[in-house]
């Protein structure tokens, strides 16, 4: 298992560094590239450590001092990554330094350990396997941390999604979501690698293989792909809009209250046009079109307590319903077109999704056998 270990993070390393000039040539995602690389570098040399030395032979307290020496700051790098990709390069001291305290202090626990009962390092003692603990929470502690901040910064990353296109744009970032539990799914693992032996120890390797593998490919796969440039859009749009509202009015609240039923009055007839049902209709189009200011306008959609996205697909689904009743010999691709959605396939799962079944399934419930 070690060597094939071995092999494996060597091609995720060489994957990650072999990746196309696009994503090199960003500074953000090149930053999070190569602290990926080192982290499957890092954990390569960890298994050709065991490997040579044949640690686990030797007895699992051997085995698990490597691990947690190098796992942590493996650990740290790969969030660290994520967090470059989540916040454009923008960190908070704390989230920098962390990984590299949680080192410090897992190192400084395990040689203190070994000057206190006299032995030699490697030696199996109960003040080795106090340390291991010890620096098993210290690690998970860190882990916790980092899941904390990418879970904020997802939040937020899917939010500016919702508020800017007109459709689930979600998708694109369940590798990260699946990432984050990842991480901290192996810390809470570790103790496994303290008191596991046989069975459960080549249970949590095969888990830890395919995490690994999983987060390097999803990885590559998203940087290399439109996702980030359409992320990058949907925030920038964002910043403009918060510079916007600031630099137009002191109070939007107080704005939005004075014109509330303006917009209101503007958004009605806005609807019963079927504007909504144009493809392609980010938030800044949608606002063009009404004719409102796009802060004005996503204050409003505040003020309801309404995202972007599922506001006009909720729209979009009642024109679905109305097009399935009425003209039930329209093909899934015509209704998808007509009600603005960018595929059947889509139409297909959205309509499931806020309807609890698909729309033949709802077409048969109302009388409607399709020929």
């Amino acid at each position: 298992m070690q060597f094939t270990a071995i092999i494996l993070m060597a091609l995720l390393t060489f994957k990650l560094l072999m990746l196309p000039s696009k994503v090199t040539l960003n500074p953000m995602t090149n930053k999070a590239r190569l602290l990926m690389a080192g982290g499957t570098a890092l954990l390569g040399v960890q298994f050709l450590l065991q490997y040579i030395w044949h640690l686990r032979a030797m007895g699992v307290t051997q085995a698990v001092m490597l691990n947690i020496f190098l796992f942590v700051p493996v650990s740290w790098m790969l969030s660290m990554a994520v967090l470059n990709l989540q916040g454009k390069g923008r960190l908070k001291p704390l989230d920098r330094w962390i990984g590299g305290i949680t080192w410090i202090l897992c190192t400084l626990l395990l040689g203190i350990a070994a000057a206190i009962d006299g032995e030699p390092l490697l030696s199996e003692t109960p003040e080795i396997q106090i340390a291991e603990i010890i620096c098993s929470i210290l690690y998970a502690t860190m882990q916790g941390h980092y899941a904390w901040r990418h879970t904020v910064n997802l939040r937020a990353m899917r939010s500016a999604l919702q508020n800017y296109y007109d459709r689930d744009m979600e998708g694109m970032l369940v590798w990260m979501q699946l990432s984050i539990i990842i991480l901290v799914v192996l810390a809470l693992m570790v103790p496994v690698l303290i008191f596991g032996t046989g069975p459960w120890l080549a249970i949590y390797g095969i888990f830890f293989f395919a995490s690994i593998f999983y987060m390097i490919d999803s990885f590559c796969s998203y940087v290399v792909s439109s996702a980030p440039k359409k992320l990058e859009e949907a925030e920038e749009n964002e910043e403009e809009e918060k510079h916007e509202k600031a630099s137009t009015a002191n109070n939007t609240e107080e704005m939005l209250e004075e014109q509330s039923e303006r917009i209101d009055r503007i958004v009605e007839q806005w609807i019963k046009d079927k504007c909504y049902l144009k493809r392609d209709l980010r938030l800044p189009v949608a606002a063009t079109s009404l004719g409102i200011p796009q802060y004005l306008f996503s204050a409003w959609l505040r003020n309801k307590n309404l995202k972007y996205s599922e506001w006009i697909t909720a729209l979009r689904i009642e024109e679905a319903k109305r097009v399935l009743l009425e003209h039930p010999d329209w093909t899934s691709e015509a209704v998808a077109d007509h009600c603005g959605f960018n595929s059947r396939e889509y139409f297909h799962r959205i309509f499931r999704s806020n309807m609890g079944m698909t729309p033949v399934s709802f077409q048969q419930s109302n009388g409607i056998t399709n020929k």
